[in-house]
Formats: C-alpha cells, structure tokens, sequence
C-alpha cells in the first residue's frame, strides 16, 4: 500500500489538464496580438504613422520599428519577471503577466489616430508596445517553467511543444478574425475601424485565462525546491546565450514565414490582402501540424536532433520556396510551398520550448530560458519586419527573407551542437534532465 507522501508525490507527477491549459492559454493572446499587428501591419502604417502626405513604405517601416522596439522590451520583462517567478512562485508571475498583456492589447484597439491627436498617436501606441513586449518576456518563461515542471518526465517535449502549439493557434486566431472581416467588411470600414475590432477581442479573451490561472496550483519542482550553493554566472550566462543561439533561427524563420509574409507579399510582390492571409494560414496550418508530432519525438530522440533537422530544411530550402512564390507555378504548388516553409519551423518549434527548460536549475529557470528566448527574439523575430523590409526597399532583392532565415538557422544549428554546464545535471537541481538523450525520463526518475 502506497504512504500518504508517495501518493501526494504520485499527484504531483500528474500535471492536469488545467494547468497544461492555463500555461498556454497567455501564450494564445500574446501571439493572437502579435499576429494581428503583423497582418495589419499596413492599416495601422496609416492609421499611427503616416500624417497627410507621408509615404507608405516610410509608415510602413516605422510601424515595424515600434513592433521591434516591443520585443526590445521582452529581455526586461524576462528578467523582472522571470526573477520573480524563481522567489516567488510560477503562479503569482502567471497572473500578473496575462493582466498586463489584455490591458495593453485591448487599449490598443481604443487609441486616438494620427488624424485625430497628432503625433501622440504613434507615442500611444509604442507606449502600450513596450507594456506588452514586458509581459510577453515573463509570459514564456513562467508558462514554459510551469507546463515542463508540471510534466512526467518523459513527456516534457509533448508538455513543452504545446506552449509552441499555442503561438500557431494564436496566429491562425488572428489570421482568421482579419480574414472574416476583411470578407464582411468594405476595404474603407476595415481601415477606419474595423482594424480595432480583433485587438477589442483580447479583453474577454484575457479574463478567461486570468480565471484559469487564478485556480492554478504553484508546480511541485518549485515547492520541493532544495537551498543550494550558489550557480555560476558565468555558467548561467552562457546557457543563455546559447539557449538563444539554439532558438534563433525558429524565431528569425517563424517570424519571416509567419508573421511578415502578409506584408512582405503585399509590398514585394504585389498580392492582395485576401492572398496574403490565405498564404498565412496555409503557412500556420503547417507549423501547427508538425509542432505536437515534433515534440513527441524529441521525447524518444531528443531534443537536439530533432530541432537540427528543421534548421538544415530551412538552410535548403527557404530560397527555393520563396522562388515558388514568385514564379509562375499553379496555385496548388505555391500553396504547398508556404505549407512547407511552415512545416519546417514547426520541427525547431515543437522539442525548442522543454529543450530551453532543460537547459536550467529550478532555481533559475523562469530567468535563464525567458532572457534565452526573449533575447532572441528581441532580435531575430521583432526585427525580422524592419529588417526584410527595409533590406528590400534599398537592395530591390526580393530573396531577402529567405537569406535572413537561412542565414539565423545556419547559426542555430552550430550552437546546438554546443553543451553547457548544466546538460545532464539540470535534473538533479530541479526535476530537469538536458533532453538529449532517450532515456531523459528514466535518467531522472533515478534521481
């Protein structure tokens, strides 16, 4: 007969449905959001940051400087929060960063135009950027912290890759409310205020996720976390540095297959609003199917082999289907070439969430994979719209997207042939083993 301790151990080995919910859910709006500034990238170009008279690219290219300048913020918010998180407990950072991300997300579709006060429109609208790039850097360490230490052992890439899985349902969200109202709405209703409506959206969104965090328990690694020597900084440092090495080329090529495509096809290449969500969704639907799948496997495989695979598609494939897009090709064929370049980045994806977790003590967790992802995403995703865009425009090289992933997952790839000092010992600090090896599970349920 088991003893009281070992079933409330058993217990704790059994992470519910809702905390695998309620760890993703901040996740959904913060992409949803994300997504929906990125496909109406031109409108609100417009609307904040072209006064009477100015250009379309010039508006263009400083909508994405604010968009960059938010995730600039992540770094912040992942240190703040993520230190919190570490002394505190996952669940108090959980629900404070999903109040922040609805407030700003939803004051974003009630903000004044440049027509209506000036120049402090597109300040407003930076402002509310920067509170959102805050929350967003403690949302993915304190929900992958949560959702990976909630999990069996050798379940963490599945647990894991559904935090990822969220960034694809959150940007197909966002891509099929722009779409519906793009086909109920005229092309004047949609830009006077049509465009509010999907940000509107987040509010009712964020409360019910606020419900679902307020009954989350705090996650067993954190309550049955030991006092230990102190780590090495340097040690800490390098697992971040190279935590964003592993993931930047899933951030640079997620961001130019997923979130800059509509933009970058409408100014590049001449498409229509319509085309260019419908290539989106296409690219989404194909990250979200490969996301769970890849997970699964790094659960078998590892973590490493399986994001590596992804990397090297990209390195190969990113200028041939983007050469599809601009050639003749059936409708079919092009349509096959965004699915794929989604598929793609849904293999970095998927295992890239526990594979960061891994990488970390408890006692550091929420810090080291938060500053880790946000880092690199501050660079290699929030500049990935200034970047290619601004890179077209002088080059008149329309291949730059494809040169951009490729050149980020070519990086990935070397740095996750790298180890640090915690792969291996992760687990015996904080229920953690590396994940790049089969047996992660049994390796830590020894310990």
């Amino acid at each position: 007969m088991e003893t009281e301790h070992e079933e409330r151990a058993d217990a704790g080995r059994r992470p519910p449905v809702r905390a695998l919910v309620a760890g993703s859910v901040g996740n959904f709006i913060e992409w949803y959001e994300f997504g929906v500034y990125g496909y109406f990238a031109t409108v609100i170009a417009e609307r904040f940051f072209t006064p009477a008279g100015g250009g379309t690219f010039e508006g263009l290219v400083k909508t994405y400087a604010s968009f960059a300048l938010a995730f600039f913020f992540r770094p912040v918010g992942a240190a703040l929060f993520g230190r919190l998180g570490d002394r505190i407990g996952r669940r108090p950072v959980l629900i404070l960063v999903i109040s922040l991300m609805t407030v700003t997300t939803a004051l974003i579709g009630a903000l004044p135009a440049y027509a209506t006060v000036g120049v402090l429109a597109p300040w407003l609208l930076t402002l509310l950027r920067v509170l959102q790039g805050l929350s967003a850097g403690g949302e993915f360490g304190g929900a992958v912290a949560a959702m990976t230490e909630f999990a069996p052992p050798d379940r963490r890439g599945l647990y894991g890759a559904w935090q990822s899985f969220t960034v694809a349902l959150g940007l197909l969200g966002g891509a099929g409310v722009a779409a519906v109202l793009a086909s109920l709405l005229s092309e004047a209703q949609l830009n006077a205020w049509g465009w509010r409506v999907p940000f509107l959206l987040a509010l009712p969104m964020g409360l019910g996720a606020l419900w679902l965090r307020l009954r989350l328990d705090e996650t067993p690694a954190f309550r049955d976390r030991q006092p230990t020597e102190s780590l090495p900084a340097r040690d800490v440092a390098w697992a971040v540095a190279l935590g964003a090495g592993r993931v930047m080329g899933w951030a640079a090529a997620g961001y130019a297959f997923l979130v800059v495509l509509p933009s970058y096809l409408q100014t590049a290449l001449h498409a229509t609003f319509r085309e260019a969500l419908t290539a989106t969704v296409l690219a989404n639907l194909g990250f979200a199917a490969t996301i769970i799948p890849a997970g699964l496997l790094s659960d078998r495989i590892g973590r490493r082999p399986v994001m590596l695979t992804g990397a090297g598609l990209v390195v190969v494939l990113a200028v041939p289907l983007l050469a599809l897009l601009r050639g003749d090709g059936s409708t079919l064929l092009k349509g096959s070439a965004v699915l794929l370049a989604g598929a793609v980045v849904g293999l970095m994806a998927g295992p890239g969430p526990a594979l960061l977790a891994e990488m970390f003590p408890t006692r550091v967790r929420c810090t080291g994979l938060g500053l880790a992802y946000a880092l690199s995403n501050a660079v290699f995703s929030g500049c990935a719209g200034l970047i290619i865009t601004e890179a077209v425009k002088r080059t008149g090289n329309v291949d730059v997207p494809a040169y951009y992933a490729a050149a980020a997952c070519a990086v990935s790839m070397l740095a996750l042939s790298r180890k640090t000092a915690f792969d291996g010992t992760a687990g015996k600090a904080g229920g953690t083993d590396a994940g790049d090896r089969p047996d992660v599970g049994n390796v830590v349920r020894r310990h």
